[in-house]
């Protein structure tokens, strides 16, 4: 049962879930797995993949940083990972999630929804034609995307504050990323504070989050259209 697989989880992390929860992940897993029959949400669809490859994989971020109370982007979140895991977990935070296709931002404002979360605001855009008024708004950045980490950067950087971080979700090993990013890190007003490394609980699978901090503000000129930034990123 789900449940008792993100029970003993979050155990093994090192936090408490509360029934609250735990009946948030069960509501979304539902959802998920109805509405991934009709359209491509996502590949992994069994109780404890889900469990374990989705919401604990997502969930462990919170060990790394402070998001209580903190205004949050979820930057090219998908079917709303790690956001969706995130809020579950951390009902005292702010969260947009952010989404350039509509058919998937219309799932995340159904599941929203489904939860009841009142402080959630789902966005159909691209990153980097997102209303100004994001722009060094939020606390924290977090982004699960499959995108380079210098790429990454550009998209979504400018939209946290003087003070705040950009974590960045990736593999047991982001240093070639890293050596690639740090001029990007650099130009759009950060500086590296930390790689954040993690075992998905019930697996042998090692994940890390690098985070950035955000020192001084971005330059106007950036980002970039995203075609200029896949041809020439920073």
């Amino acid at each position: 049962m789900i449940r008792d697989i993100l029970k003993d989880g979050f155990k093994e992390l090192g936090f408490f879930a509360g029934e609250t929860a735990l009946q948030g992940y069960e509501v979304f897993y539902k959802y998920l797995v109805e509405r991934n029959k009709v359209m491509n949400l996502t590949a992994i669809t069994g109780e404890n993949e889900v469990a374990r490859l989705h919401f604990l994989d997502c969930a462990a971020l919170l060990l790394a940083a402070d998001f209580k109370g903190a205004r949050v982007i979820d930057v090219g979140t998908g079917a709303g990972f790690p956001g969706i895991p995130l809020r579950i977990s951390e009902p005292d935070m702010e969260l947009t999630l952010l989404d350039s296709l509509g058919k998937r931002v219309d799932f995340l404002k159904e599941s929203c929804d489904l939860l009841g979360f009142n402080n959630v605001t789902c966005i159909h855009s691209r990153a980097e034609d997102a209303p100004s008024e994001y722009r060094e708004f939020f606390d924290i950045a977090v982004s699960r995307a499959v995108a380079k980490l210098n790429v990454l950067c550009e998209l979504c950087i400018p939209f946290i504050r003087v003070g705040g971080i950009f974590m960045a979700m990736k593999g047991p090993d982001p240093e070639d990323e890293l050596q690639e990013a740090e001029t990007a890190i650099s130009l759009l007003g950060c500086e590296f504070s930390g790689v954040f490394k993690y075992c998905i609980p019930g697996t042998d699978i090692s994940h890390t989050a690098v985070i950035v901090k955000k020192t001084k503000n971005t330059p106007e000129k950036y980002p970039r259209r995203f075609a200029k930034i896949q041809k020439s990123p920073l």
